[in-house]
Protein backbone atom coordinates (compact mmCIF):
# COMPACT_ATOMS: atom_id res chain seq x y z
CA UNK A 1 0.00 0.00 0.00
CA UNK A 2 1.23 3.49 -0.80
CA UNK A 3 0.97 5.15 2.58
CA UNK A 4 0.30 8.87 2.73
CA UNK A 5 1.66 9.16 6.28
CA UNK A 6 1.07 7.86 9.76
CA UNK A 7 0.56 9.62 13.07
CA UNK A 8 3.54 9.76 15.39
CA UNK A 9 3.51 7.56 18.45
CA UNK A 10 3.08 9.22 21.85
CA UNK A 11 6.39 10.52 23.09
CA UNK A 12 8.00 10.38 19.65
CA UNK A 13 9.88 13.41 18.46
CA UNK A 14 7.50 15.32 16.19
CA UNK A 15 8.81 17.04 13.03
CA UNK A 16 6.50 19.99 13.60
CA UNK A 17 8.20 20.78 16.90
CA UNK A 18 11.42 21.33 14.98
CA UNK A 19 9.85 23.34 12.17
CA UNK A 20 6.93 24.89 13.97
CA UNK A 21 7.94 28.57 13.65
CA UNK A 22 8.84 28.30 9.97
CA UNK A 23 5.69 26.39 9.12
CA UNK A 24 3.45 28.79 10.99
CA UNK A 25 5.06 31.63 9.05
CA UNK A 26 4.38 29.75 5.83
CA UNK A 27 0.79 29.26 6.88
CA UNK A 28 0.42 32.99 7.45
CA UNK A 29 1.79 33.68 3.98
CA UNK A 30 -0.71 31.15 2.62
CA UNK A 31 -3.68 33.09 4.00
CA UNK A 32 -6.05 34.01 1.21
CA UNK A 33 -5.32 37.74 0.94
CA UNK A 34 -4.23 39.73 -2.06
CA UNK A 35 -0.52 40.45 -2.09
CA UNK A 36 1.10 42.86 -4.56
CA UNK A 37 4.85 42.24 -4.50
CA UNK A 38 7.46 44.16 -6.38
CA UNK A 39 8.60 42.40 -9.52
CA UNK A 40 12.35 42.03 -10.16
CA UNK A 41 13.83 45.13 -11.82
CA UNK A 42 16.69 44.59 -14.27
CA UNK A 43 18.78 47.53 -15.38
CA UNK A 44 18.52 47.97 -19.18
CA UNK A 45 21.66 47.96 -21.26
CA UNK A 46 20.63 51.30 -22.72
CA UNK A 47 18.33 53.82 -21.18
CA UNK A 48 17.22 56.25 -23.85
CA UNK A 49 15.57 58.48 -21.27
CA UNK A 50 15.55 58.63 -17.45
CA UNK A 51 13.50 55.89 -15.76
CA UNK A 52 13.10 57.64 -12.43
CA UNK A 53 9.46 58.49 -13.00
CA UNK A 54 8.39 55.12 -14.42
CA UNK A 55 6.19 52.96 -12.17
CA UNK A 56 7.74 49.61 -11.35
CA UNK A 57 5.82 46.62 -12.73
CA UNK A 58 3.67 44.76 -10.23
CA UNK A 59 2.01 41.34 -10.22
CA UNK A 60 -1.45 40.82 -8.77
CA UNK A 61 -2.38 37.89 -6.56
CA UNK A 62 -0.17 35.74 -4.35
CA UNK A 63 3.61 35.90 -4.73
CA UNK A 64 5.20 33.34 -6.99
CA UNK A 65 6.53 30.28 -5.20
CA UNK A 66 9.23 28.41 -7.04
CA UNK A 67 9.87 25.91 -4.24
CA UNK A 68 6.36 24.54 -3.57
CA UNK A 69 3.28 23.53 -5.49
CA UNK A 70 0.09 25.43 -4.74
CA UNK A 71 -2.93 23.64 -3.28
CA UNK A 72 -6.24 25.38 -2.62
CA UNK A 73 -8.56 24.45 0.25
CA UNK A 74 -12.17 25.39 -0.52
CA UNK A 75 -14.40 25.21 2.55
CA UNK A 76 -17.02 27.42 4.23
CA UNK A 77 -15.17 29.79 6.55
CA UNK A 78 -18.21 31.96 7.27
CA UNK A 79 -21.94 31.39 7.46
CA UNK A 80 -23.87 28.46 8.92
CA UNK A 81 -21.25 25.82 8.05
CA UNK A 82 -18.25 27.82 9.22
CA UNK A 83 -17.66 25.55 12.22
CA UNK A 84 -16.98 22.42 10.21
CA UNK A 85 -15.14 24.41 7.52
CA UNK A 86 -12.75 25.95 9.99
CA UNK A 87 -12.22 22.57 11.64
CA UNK A 88 -11.22 21.11 8.27
CA UNK A 89 -8.89 24.06 7.66
CA UNK A 90 -7.29 23.52 11.07
CA UNK A 91 -6.89 19.82 10.29
CA UNK A 92 -5.07 20.55 7.04
CA UNK A 93 -2.64 22.84 8.86
CA UNK A 94 -2.08 20.18 11.51
CA UNK A 95 -1.29 17.66 8.77
CA UNK A 96 1.21 20.08 7.21
CA UNK A 97 2.92 20.48 10.57
CA UNK A 98 2.89 16.76 11.36
CA UNK A 99 4.39 15.78 8.01
CA UNK A 100 6.89 18.65 7.95
CA UNK A 101 6.31 18.98 4.22
CA UNK A 102 8.05 21.71 2.26
CA UNK A 103 6.63 20.56 -1.08
CA UNK A 104 3.14 22.09 -0.99
CA UNK A 105 1.60 25.38 0.04
CA UNK A 106 -2.07 25.36 1.07
CA UNK A 107 -4.21 28.48 0.75
CA UNK A 108 -7.74 28.71 2.20
CA UNK A 109 -10.68 30.07 0.21
CA UNK A 110 -14.15 30.70 1.63
CA UNK A 111 -16.93 28.99 -0.34
CA UNK A 112 -19.69 30.62 1.71
CA UNK A 113 -19.33 33.76 -0.39
CA UNK A 114 -19.50 31.78 -3.63
CA UNK A 115 -17.84 28.47 -4.46
CA UNK A 116 -17.40 29.26 -8.16
CA UNK A 117 -15.74 32.59 -7.39
CA UNK A 118 -13.48 30.89 -4.84
CA UNK A 119 -12.40 28.30 -7.42
CA UNK A 120 -11.75 30.94 -10.07
CA UNK A 121 -9.64 32.95 -7.67
CA UNK A 122 -7.70 29.89 -6.51
CA UNK A 123 -6.89 28.85 -10.06
CA UNK A 124 -5.97 32.40 -11.04
CA UNK A 125 -3.55 32.44 -8.12
CA UNK A 126 -1.87 29.27 -9.32
CA UNK A 127 -3.65 26.37 -7.58
CA UNK A 128 -2.78 23.05 -9.20
CA UNK A 129 -5.00 20.94 -6.91
CA UNK A 130 -8.23 21.75 -5.07
CA UNK A 131 -9.14 20.17 -1.71
CA UNK A 132 -12.89 20.54 -1.12
CA UNK A 133 -15.53 21.83 -1.41
CA UNK A 134 -17.67 20.31 1.33
CA UNK A 135 -21.22 20.64 -0.02
CA UNK A 136 -22.40 18.84 -3.16
CA UNK A 137 -23.91 22.00 -4.67
CA UNK A 138 -20.56 23.72 -4.27
CA UNK A 139 -18.83 20.77 -5.94
CA UNK A 140 -21.18 21.13 -8.91
CA UNK A 141 -20.23 24.79 -9.18
CA UNK A 142 -16.49 24.18 -8.86
CA UNK A 143 -16.05 21.02 -10.96
CA UNK A 144 -16.45 22.51 -14.49
CA UNK A 145 -14.19 25.46 -13.64
CA UNK A 146 -11.48 23.15 -12.33
CA UNK A 147 -11.88 20.73 -15.24
CA UNK A 148 -11.43 23.52 -17.78
CA UNK A 149 -8.20 24.50 -16.04
CA UNK A 150 -6.95 20.92 -15.74
CA UNK A 151 -7.03 21.07 -11.93
CA UNK A 152 -8.23 17.92 -10.09
CA UNK A 153 -10.71 18.27 -7.22
CA UNK A 154 -10.60 16.20 -4.01
CA UNK A 155 -14.01 16.95 -2.51
CA UNK A 156 -15.23 16.22 1.01
CA UNK A 157 -18.78 15.54 -0.18
CA UNK A 158 -20.40 12.08 -0.01
CA UNK A 159 -22.78 12.69 -2.94
CA UNK A 160 -21.65 10.18 -5.55
CA UNK A 161 -23.58 12.01 -8.27
CA UNK A 162 -20.96 14.81 -8.36
CA UNK A 163 -17.96 12.49 -8.74
CA UNK A 164 -16.05 11.77 -11.92
CA UNK A 165 -14.45 13.72 -14.77
CA UNK A 166 -11.62 15.02 -12.60
CA UNK A 167 -13.61 15.26 -9.35
CA UNK A 168 -12.93 12.76 -6.56
CA UNK A 169 -14.96 12.25 -3.39
CA UNK A 170 -13.38 11.58 -0.01
CA UNK A 171 -16.66 11.71 1.93
CA UNK A 172 -18.08 8.63 3.66
CA UNK A 173 -20.52 7.07 1.19
CA UNK A 174 -23.64 5.68 2.88
CA UNK A 175 -23.90 2.84 0.35
CA UNK A 176 -20.57 1.43 1.57
CA UNK A 177 -21.45 1.49 5.26
CA UNK A 178 -24.87 -0.05 4.60
CA UNK A 179 -23.39 -2.84 2.49
CA UNK A 180 -20.73 -3.56 5.11
CA UNK A 181 -23.19 -3.86 8.01
CA UNK A 182 -25.64 -5.94 5.96
CA UNK A 183 -22.86 -8.32 4.96
CA UNK A 184 -21.86 -8.65 8.61
CA UNK A 185 -25.45 -9.23 9.73
CA UNK A 186 -25.95 -12.02 7.19
CA UNK A 187 -22.68 -13.62 8.31
CA UNK A 188 -24.23 -13.75 11.79
CA UNK A 189 -27.33 -15.53 10.54
CA UNK A 190 -29.71 -12.65 9.79
CA UNK A 191 -31.85 -13.32 6.70
CA UNK A 192 -34.90 -11.04 7.07
CA UNK A 193 -34.53 -7.27 7.13
CA UNK A 194 -36.65 -4.15 7.45
CA UNK A 195 -35.76 -0.49 7.11
CA UNK A 196 -36.69 2.91 8.50
CA UNK A 197 -35.66 5.57 6.01
CA UNK A 198 -36.00 9.37 6.31
CA UNK A 199 -37.49 11.33 3.43
CA UNK A 200 -35.04 13.22 1.26
CA UNK A 201 -32.06 12.57 -0.96
CA UNK A 202 -30.00 10.76 1.69
CA UNK A 203 -32.95 8.47 2.43
CA UNK A 204 -33.51 7.70 -1.24
CA UNK A 205 -29.90 6.67 -1.73
CA UNK A 206 -29.83 4.74 1.53
CA UNK A 207 -32.94 2.74 0.60
CA UNK A 208 -31.53 1.88 -2.83
CA UNK A 209 -28.24 0.76 -1.30
CA UNK A 210 -30.08 -1.25 1.37
CA UNK A 211 -32.24 -3.14 -1.11
CA UNK A 212 -29.25 -3.96 -3.30
CA UNK A 213 -27.09 -5.06 -0.38
CA UNK A 214 -29.72 -7.35 1.12
CA UNK A 215 -30.48 -8.90 -2.25
CA UNK A 216 -26.77 -9.39 -2.94
CA UNK A 217 -26.35 -11.06 0.45
CA UNK A 218 -29.18 -13.49 -0.21
CA UNK A 219 -31.58 -11.99 2.34
CA UNK A 220 -34.99 -10.37 1.97
CA UNK A 221 -36.41 -6.96 2.86
CA UNK A 222 -39.84 -7.58 4.39
CA UNK A 223 -40.78 -3.96 4.99
CA UNK A 224 -39.34 -0.55 4.14
CA UNK A 225 -40.97 2.51 5.68
CA UNK A 226 -40.18 6.18 5.16
CA UNK A 227 -40.89 9.10 7.47
CA UNK A 228 -40.64 12.86 7.62
CA UNK A 229 -38.69 14.61 10.35
CA UNK A 230 -41.83 15.92 11.99
CA UNK A 231 -43.54 15.22 15.31
CA UNK A 232 -44.81 11.65 15.26
CA UNK A 233 -43.13 10.87 11.93
CA UNK A 234 -40.89 8.10 13.24
CA UNK A 235 -43.58 6.62 15.48
CA UNK A 236 -45.99 6.34 12.56
CA UNK A 237 -43.36 4.66 10.39
CA UNK A 238 -42.53 2.15 13.14
CA UNK A 239 -46.22 1.31 13.56
CA UNK A 240 -46.41 0.48 9.85
CA UNK A 241 -43.15 -1.42 10.09
CA UNK A 242 -44.27 -3.53 13.05
CA UNK A 243 -47.37 -4.64 11.16
CA UNK A 244 -45.10 -7.10 9.35
CA UNK A 245 -42.86 -8.04 12.27
CA UNK A 246 -40.81 -9.88 13.34
CA UNK A 247 -37.53 -9.32 11.50
CA UNK A 248 -33.98 -10.39 12.09
CA UNK A 249 -32.69 -6.82 11.77
CA UNK A 250 -33.94 -3.29 11.14
CA UNK A 251 -31.81 -0.61 9.48
CA UNK A 252 -32.35 2.91 10.86
CA UNK A 253 -30.77 5.09 8.18
CA UNK A 254 -30.59 8.26 10.26
CA UNK A 255 -28.61 9.92 13.03
CA UNK A 256 -28.38 8.94 16.68
CA UNK A 257 -31.30 11.13 17.81
CA UNK A 258 -33.74 9.50 15.40
CA UNK A 259 -32.32 6.05 16.09
CA UNK A 260 -32.79 6.59 19.82
CA UNK A 261 -36.46 7.43 19.28
CA UNK A 262 -37.11 4.51 16.93
CA UNK A 263 -35.19 1.77 18.77
CA UNK A 264 -37.53 1.12 21.74
CA UNK A 265 -40.59 1.28 19.48
CA UNK A 266 -39.09 -1.26 17.07
CA UNK A 267 -38.16 -3.69 19.82
CA UNK A 268 -41.55 -3.33 21.46
CA UNK A 269 -43.26 -4.46 18.27
CA UNK A 270 -40.72 -6.80 16.71
CA UNK A 271 -39.12 -8.33 19.78
CA UNK A 272 -36.11 -7.66 21.97
CA UNK A 273 -33.96 -9.99 19.87
CA UNK A 274 -34.32 -7.83 16.75
CA UNK A 275 -30.90 -6.48 15.80
CA UNK A 276 -30.72 -2.76 15.00
CA UNK A 277 -28.40 -1.58 12.22
CA UNK A 278 -27.04 1.90 11.57
CA UNK A 279 -25.11 3.83 8.94
CA UNK A 280 -21.93 5.91 8.92
CA UNK A 281 -23.95 8.78 10.43
CA UNK A 282 -23.81 7.04 13.79
CA UNK A 283 -20.04 7.36 14.05
CA UNK A 284 -20.16 11.15 14.19
CA UNK A 285 -22.44 11.39 17.25
CA UNK A 286 -20.95 11.02 20.70
CA UNK A 287 -24.36 10.52 22.35
CA UNK A 288 -25.00 7.30 20.43
CA UNK A 289 -23.66 4.83 22.99
CA UNK A 290 -25.54 6.48 25.85
CA UNK A 291 -28.95 5.48 24.47
CA UNK A 292 -29.93 2.21 26.25
CA UNK A 293 -32.32 1.09 23.53
CA UNK A 294 -29.42 0.93 21.05
CA UNK A 295 -27.45 -1.54 23.15
CA UNK A 296 -26.40 -4.40 20.86
CA UNK A 297 -26.86 -2.40 17.64
CA UNK A 298 -24.34 -2.72 14.80
CA UNK A 299 -23.07 -0.05 12.43
CA UNK A 300 -20.21 0.19 9.95
CA UNK A 301 -17.83 3.12 9.75
CA UNK A 302 -14.21 4.15 9.47
CA UNK A 303 -12.16 3.24 12.51
CA UNK A 304 -11.57 5.59 15.42
CA UNK A 305 -8.22 4.44 16.86
CA UNK A 306 -6.01 6.87 14.92
CA UNK A 307 -8.74 9.47 14.95
CA UNK A 308 -8.60 9.62 18.75
CA UNK A 309 -4.86 10.34 18.59
CA UNK A 310 -5.50 13.04 16.02
CA UNK A 311 -8.30 14.55 18.13
CA UNK A 312 -5.96 14.77 21.13
CA UNK A 313 -3.39 16.66 19.06
CA UNK A 314 -6.10 18.89 17.62
CA UNK A 315 -7.42 19.85 21.09
CA UNK A 316 -3.93 20.57 22.33
CA UNK A 317 -3.23 22.92 19.44
CA UNK A 318 -6.62 24.62 18.93
CA UNK A 319 -8.14 24.31 22.41
CA UNK A 320 -11.33 22.82 20.96
CA UNK A 321 -12.66 19.46 19.81
CA UNK A 322 -12.52 18.80 16.07
CA UNK A 323 -15.56 18.03 13.94
CA UNK A 324 -15.53 14.36 12.97
CA UNK A 325 -15.46 15.30 9.27
CA UNK A 326 -12.24 17.26 9.76
CA UNK A 327 -10.26 14.04 9.41
CA UNK A 328 -11.08 14.20 5.69
CA UNK A 329 -9.00 17.36 5.45
CA UNK A 330 -6.12 15.78 7.35
CA UNK A 331 -6.11 12.70 5.13
CA UNK A 332 -6.39 14.79 1.96
CA UNK A 333 -3.14 16.51 2.94
CA UNK A 334 -1.46 13.18 3.74
CA UNK A 335 -2.40 11.94 0.28
CA UNK A 336 -1.16 15.15 -1.33
CA UNK A 337 2.15 15.01 0.53
CA UNK A 338 2.61 11.38 -0.46
CA UNK A 339 2.09 12.17 -4.14
CA UNK A 340 4.15 15.38 -3.93
CA UNK A 341 7.30 13.28 -3.74
CA UNK A 342 6.84 12.69 -7.46
CA UNK A 343 5.26 16.05 -8.30
CA UNK A 344 7.84 18.47 -9.77
CA UNK A 345 7.27 22.07 -8.73
CA UNK A 346 5.39 24.03 -11.36
CA UNK A 347 4.07 20.96 -13.15
CA UNK A 348 0.40 19.85 -13.21
CA UNK A 349 -0.72 17.59 -10.40
CA UNK A 350 -0.17 13.92 -11.44
CA UNK A 351 -3.85 12.94 -11.35
CA UNK A 352 -3.16 9.37 -12.45
CA UNK A 353 -1.52 8.74 -9.07
CA UNK A 354 -4.93 9.14 -7.41
CA UNK A 355 -6.01 5.90 -9.07
CA UNK A 356 -3.35 3.77 -7.40
CA UNK A 357 -5.02 0.36 -7.01
CA UNK A 358 -3.25 -0.27 -3.70
CA UNK A 359 -4.81 2.87 -2.28
CA UNK A 360 -3.60 5.09 0.52
CA UNK A 361 -3.59 5.12 4.31
CA UNK A 362 -4.84 7.84 6.60
CA UNK A 363 -6.23 8.34 10.07
CA UNK A 364 -9.57 7.08 8.74
CA UNK A 365 -7.94 3.89 7.51
CA UNK A 366 -7.26 2.56 4.03
CA UNK A 367 -8.99 4.08 1.03
CA UNK A 368 -8.68 4.21 -2.73
CA UNK A 369 -10.57 5.89 -5.54
CA UNK A 370 -12.66 3.74 -7.85
CA UNK A 371 -13.35 4.39 -11.51
CA UNK A 372 -16.31 6.53 -10.48
CA UNK A 373 -14.03 8.80 -8.44
CA UNK A 374 -15.62 7.83 -5.11
CA UNK A 375 -13.34 6.81 -2.25
CA UNK A 376 -13.71 3.12 -1.47
CA UNK A 377 -13.02 2.69 2.22
CA UNK A 378 -11.99 -0.21 4.41
CA UNK A 379 -14.73 -0.13 7.07
CA UNK A 380 -15.10 -1.84 10.41
CA UNK A 381 -18.29 -2.94 12.18
CA UNK A 382 -18.89 -1.65 15.68
CA UNK A 383 -21.37 -2.82 18.29
CA UNK A 384 -22.84 -0.63 21.01
CA UNK A 385 -22.17 -2.33 24.33
CA UNK A 386 -23.12 -0.89 27.71
CA UNK A 387 -22.46 2.75 26.95
CA UNK A 388 -19.52 2.35 24.62
CA UNK A 389 -18.71 1.00 21.16
CA UNK A 390 -16.66 -2.12 20.50
CA UNK A 391 -15.21 -3.26 17.19
CA UNK A 392 -16.69 -6.67 16.35
CA UNK A 393 -15.39 -6.92 12.77
CA UNK A 394 -12.10 -5.08 12.09
CA UNK A 395 -11.51 -3.21 8.86
CA UNK A 396 -9.13 -4.79 6.38
CA UNK A 397 -5.70 -3.14 6.38
CA UNK A 398 -5.65 -2.68 2.62
CA UNK A 399 -7.01 -3.75 -0.74
CA UNK A 400 -6.08 -7.01 -2.41
CA UNK A 401 -5.66 -7.08 -6.14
Amino acid sequence: MAEAATLGQPGARQPWLRRGIALVAAAMLAACSTVVPRAPVTAPERAPRPAANRPEPVEAGLPRDTARNRVALLVPLSGSNAGVGRSIANATMLAVLDTGTDKVRITNYDTATGAAAAAQRAIAEGAQLILGPLLSDDVRAVAPIAKAAGVPVLSFSNDASVAGNGTYLMGYAPAQSIDRVVQYATSRGVTSFAGLIPNGLYGERASTAFLRSVEGAGGSVVSLQTYGRVAGGIAGAVTRLNAKAPYGAVLIADGAASAGVAAPLVKRGSGASTRLLGTELWNSETSLATKPALNGAWFASVGNTLYRQYATKYRARYNAAPYRLSSLGYDAVLLTVRISRDWPVGRPFPEARLRDADGFAGIDGAFRFGRDGVAERALEVQEIQNGTTVTVSPAPSGFGR
